[in-house]
């Protein structure tokens, strides 16, 4: 089959083949309809030691495909069923992965595959689709359901003040739960402008440019210094910032992926008696069938995260362009597009 291949660092991912995939007896093997480029898998391709990932890996783990095999011990999937696909990989059997957590699994993995035009996962992963999303919009489950988890982590009201920093998909999807949840102010913050509009069109209520005057500006359109500030770009400073913009005895909640350190100040965190805590991953039972719902439609539509749909063959020319700031935000990979 055809596939979009890491092979080392600093090396642009490769359009090769590689087996068909067969499925194990507790494993299904999907035909994947579409697959999230996601920031994180930037990340694993400059830095794969800590995702225990090495050359010839195939990444992609926000996908959704439909059912061409099944292993000898599936039972309650079928042939042609439309799924989409938890990546967190747990043993099964551990008490986190009994009660839909295989995120705590100890033997957790976080499977790749999704870069493919086919793909085998474990059939406790997959979940089937709502007759009405669209197969290539399950592709969005994933980032959705992170998302999710922030909010419920965060302890949100309805009528809380919601700040977010970072304008990319996962603080997009923030800004869409917080608004869908009652939040009564949702701005969200960036460098630049060109995430403006599709951050409004996914529920938020104001959008800031990031600079000096941060936390005054988030006070100036949440009303008052936000009751909860998301950091969710990953990089070093921005949990210092979202100290210094939270109210006093608010909550910051740590969701961008940094690498290498960071540098705040805890004494202002402190003083303010901030509550600083951190989101990853959500719970599969709990959380990933509510996003499934809210694909279905309402006032928000995540599927304005969609920025373009490309098959295999552009994957390493658009993977290595949106290193850089573009006025991308998620584009999904449709194996089948030509």
């Amino acid at each position: 089959m055809k596939a979009a291949i890491f092979d080392t660092v600093g090396s642009p991912l490769r359009i090769g083949t590689v087996p068909d995939p067969t499925p194990a007896p507790d494993e299904v093997v999907l035909r994947v309809a579409a697959c999230g480029i996601c920031g994180s898998d930037l990340h694993i391709t400059e830095d794969p030691v800590p995702f225990g990932i090495g050359g010839g890996f195939v990444l992609g783990h926000e996908f959704a495909g439909d059912v061409i095999a099944l292993g000898s011990r599936v039972a309650g999937l079928g042939i042609g069923d439309r799924v989409a696909v938890v990546p967190m990989r747990g043993c099964g059997q551990c008490q986190a992965c009994r009660r839909g957590d295989p995120g705590r699994c100890p033997d957790m993995v976080l499977i790749g595959g999704g870069y493919a035009q086919y793909a085998a996962v474990a059939a406790r992963q997959c979940h089937v689709l709502p007759e009405e999303v669209a197969l290539e919009d399950g592709a969005l489950a994933e980032p959705l359901s992170v998302a999710l988890h922030c909010i419920v982590r965060s302890g949100m009201k309805p009528g809380d003040r919601v700040a977010i920093l970072g304008a990319g998909p996962i603080g997009l999807l923030v800004a869409f739960w917080a608004r869908r949840m009652g939040a009564s102010c949702v701005v969200v913050a960036d460098v630049h402008s060109h995430q403006r509009d599709r951050a409004l069109a996914l529920g938020a209520t104001g959008f800031a440019l990031s600079g000096n005057r941060l936390a005054e500006n988030l006070a100036d359109l949440c009303g008052g210094a936000p009751d909860i500030v998301f950091e969710c770009v990953g990089k070093r400073g921005l949990i210092d910032a979202a100290v210094k913009a939270v109210r006093l005895q608010g909550t910051v909640v740590g969701v961008g992926l940094c690498i290498g350190g960071d540098e705040w100040d805890p004494f202002i965190a402190l003083t303010k008696e901030v509550n600083l805590l951190f989101s990853v991953f959500f719970h599969q039972r709990n959380e990933f069938g509510v996003a499934l719902d809210a694909l279905r439609g309402g006032p928000f539509a995540p599927q304005a995260l969609i920025t373009d749909r490309i098959g295999l063959s552009p994957v390493p020319q658009v993977f290595e362009s949106l290193r850089r700031r573009t006025t991308q935000c998620k584009v999904l990979i449709q194996p089948d597009l030509v």
